[in-house]
């Protein structure tokens, strides 16, 4: 009973690293921070693993059993992202800025369409044309157009604005 005793105090602080390596990593899966709980929490895995392995293969063992706990907190942490309380909790976004709401990634330029206006720059076939004081980036529907050509905008597709000779 003795000899029992003295086995559990000595490797107490390895399983104390250990089980707390373990806490903290699942702290950090479950409630994503700066890193410090996973930092600390891998550390206190390395040094728990180092002070109760007297040798490589008892590491490796240790080794294995860690990645398996841990694993298994990271599938529950991923199911519960997926579907569970963090999933209803203020960490997940759930709305999204779609274009029926009234959200754009791009300015709305289709109020340009059929305007006309000359260009600025030759437009090889890309360039800049000036609309009633408007410089706009356009695109020529032809391969090239000389400098002062004037245009009409016959196609807007978000930015990209297509204009043809007149």
């Amino acid at each position: 009973m003795n000899e029992l005793f003295a086995l559990a105090t000595a490797h107490l602080p390895a399983v104390i690293c250990l089980v707390l390596g373990i806490v903290l990593t699942g702290i950090e899966i479950f409630m994503p921070g700066f890193g410090v709980f996973g930092i600390v929490g891998i550390t206190l895995l390395g040094v728990g693993i180092f002070l109760g392995a007297s040798t490589a293969i008892e590491a490796l063992i240790i080794v294995l059993i860690v990645l398996i706990v841990i694993g298994t907190l990271v599938f529950f942490a991923l199911r519960s992202a997926a579907r569970g309380r963090i999933f209803k909790s203020p960490l997940v976004l759930k709305e999204s800025l779609d274009h029926d709401a009234g959200y754009s990634a791009t300015e709305e330029m289709s109020c340009f369409l059929g305007r006309e206006g000359v260009t600025i720059t030759p437009l090889r076939p890309a360039g800049m044309a000036d609309f009633d004081g408007v410089k706009l980036d356009v695109v020529s529907e032809s391969a090239y157009v000389e400098k002062d050509v004037p245009v009409r905008i016959i196609q807007v597709d978000g930015r990209r604005i297509v204009v043809r000779p007149l």
